[in-house]
């Protein structure tokens, strides 16, 4: 095997080790399906998630909610790589990292909003990014704070998009952020029914 094909195969596999391991955020959840598992098993998440709801307002479960569908709770997580001849890696889908699958440009304009030592895969950091995001569209588009459908599709489409509509062009999109929608419902009646909400 000649050394290019080694080096080539060694990186595919260190690309490959880092999408799968939990990294410094640690593993995500056991339980995603239940708030209570959640922040039972990560009470830290809770602490993080009430932070950022005293802050900005937006609701633990919209902030759940959301989160369970950009990352399953993985501070680590990337979007997949795009492939060339289906065997040579050509960057990543998009810059999308962290718990909030924030992208380089937005997290950069939120760096610069005033927590400079902010990173992505930390979740204090990546649920203030959120609130920070929300607390903007609701100002400006007037989504309320409570309404994970609509703030899933801003956040997902950017409030430019969001204003435009972009998401109606979108069945699938749509059929997701109801999901959010419903998933948020569900975290809450969770939450409340053990005493963290």
């Amino acid at each position: 095997m000649s050394r290019r094909l080694r080096t080539i195969l060694s990186i595919m596999a260190l690309a490959t080790l880092n999408a799968c391991g939990g990294g410094p955020s640690g593993p995500p959840p056991d339980n995603l399906d239940n708030a209570c598992a959640i922040v039972a098993q990560k009470p830290h998440y809770l602490r993080a998630f009430k932070a950022t709801e005293r802050r900005w307002g937006v609701p633990v479960p919209v902030q759940m909610a959301t989160i369970y569908q950009e990352s399953k709770f993985d501070g680590e997580a990337r979007t997949p790589f795009r492939w060339t001849l289906g065997i040579i890696p050509m960057g990543r889908q998009s810059s999308a990292y962290g718990y909030s699958q924030a992208l380089d440009g937005t997290w950069e304009e939120y760096l610069q909003d005033g927590n400079r030592a902010a990173r992505r895969n930390d979740i204090r950091d990546a649920t203030d990014f959120m609130g920070w995001y929300m607390a903007q569209s609701n100002q400006r588009l007037g989504i309320p704070m409570h309404d994970a459908r609509n703030h899933y599709l801003a956040y997902h489409e950017g409030r430019t998009g969001f204003s435009r509509g972009s998401y109606n062009a979108k069945p699938w999109l749509l059929r997701v952020s109801g999901e959010v929608g419903q998933r948020a419902v569900v975290y809450d009646q969770q939450l409340r029914a053990c005493g963290r909400r």
